[in-house]
């Protein structure tokens, strides 16, 4: 089978007739599957979902999980060469998906992105956040695209057979996949049109959740199986300075009281205080190092490495 289209979805009823009818039309000469996983709608989304013909196949959650939940499980139902993911709403276009699949087979990409340089959105909720969400993702993530969030994806089957997508971290599918070893991640310019039914499912705290998101992310591909590199060597360097500081307190003191000179007890000056303080971090943000490496070194993937391909000879 050539492609594996899924499409997450919740209270998309009425668009789901005509996005099933223009992906038919716009991938003529394929063979593909749609899967349809329905995010605990209450509008009769899935009954439109069961009165579709063709290869359909469709995932019903029992309440309202989020969109990472439902990639995840089309991900796992996906037989296709190539998997493509896109919005129910109608604001994706479906036309773009043979360009994107052709840039995967014959430019050898492992991911395609879409960027919706016109969004038909309103500019002071969504352009203008959107705008500040994609510099900050380039800058800590290092990948060059323009719209990280855009829902109309195509991959290579390996890469959504080797992500796990959970939380929110649907919004940063490129960034999961570039640290599954699947380098090669380019973008299309997709045309995107506005929202015909219903409105939109998410508001300005996707924003707030996102960016908390792209820091767990980074941390964790950082720092998740060396925990004690980043506090250990914090820690070292907090009780270090409060250390340095306690002393050279002291030791003033001391100088001060052998010359005859006025001086302040030591535990009079704020000063001590914000080095004490400091030791006690320090000593802190080293022993979180020290239970995190005891936590990573008995998880059960702590070796499970991506293996691109094997091979041996015969004797």
């Amino acid at each position: 089978m050539d492609l594996s289209i899924i499409i997450p979805l919740y209270n998309e009823a009425d668009s789901l007739p005509e996005l099933k009818a223009w992906i038919d039309r716009s991938l003529q000469g394929f063979t593909y599957e749609l899967i349809f996983v329905d995010d605990g709608s209450t509008d009769g989304s899935w009954e439109a979902i069961r009165q579709m013909s063709g290869q359909v196949h469709g995932i019903r959650f029992r309440r309202n999980y989020g969109k990472s939940a439902a990639l995840y499980e089309g991900f796992s139902a996906a037989r296709g060469d190539i998997v493509v993911t896109m919005d129910a709403d109608l604001q994706d276009s479906p036309e773009e998906i043979p360009e994107m699949v052709r840039m995967i087979r014959e430019e050898g990409y492992d991911l395609v992105s879409g960027w919706k340089q016109h969004r038909q959105d309103n500019a002071l909720t969504k352009n203008l956040p959107s705008k500040l969400y994609n510099w900050t993702a380039r800058k800590v993530t290092g990948i060059k695209l323009h719209d990280m969030n855009c829902g109309l994806k195509a991959y290579k089957a390996d890469v959504v057979k080797n992500i796990e997508v959970y939380g929110e971290m649907h919004r940063y599918i490129p960034y999961l996949a570039q640290n599954a070893g699947f380098g090669k991640i380019g973008e299309k310019p997709v045309h995107h049109q506005k929202r015909k039914y219903g409105v939109s499912k998410f508001g300005m705290d996707r924003f707030v959740h996102g960016f908390l998101d792209l820091m767990s992310l980074w941390f964790l591909s950082r720092f998740g199986s060396k925990p004690m590199h980043f506090f250990g060597t914090s820690g070292t360097l907090m009780f270090l300075i409060g250390f340095v500081m306690t002393v050279w307190i002291i030791v003033a003191k001391l100088v001060h009281q052998a010359q005859g000179l006025k001086y302040r007890a030591v535990t009079e000056q704020p000063l001590f205080y914000l080095a004490l303080l400091a030791v006690v971090l320090g000593v802190m943000l080293f022993l979180a190092g020290f239970l995190g490496e005891l936590v990573s070194r008995n998880a059960p993937e702590r070796n499970r490495y991506q293996i691109k391909e094997h091979f041996s000879t015969k004797p």
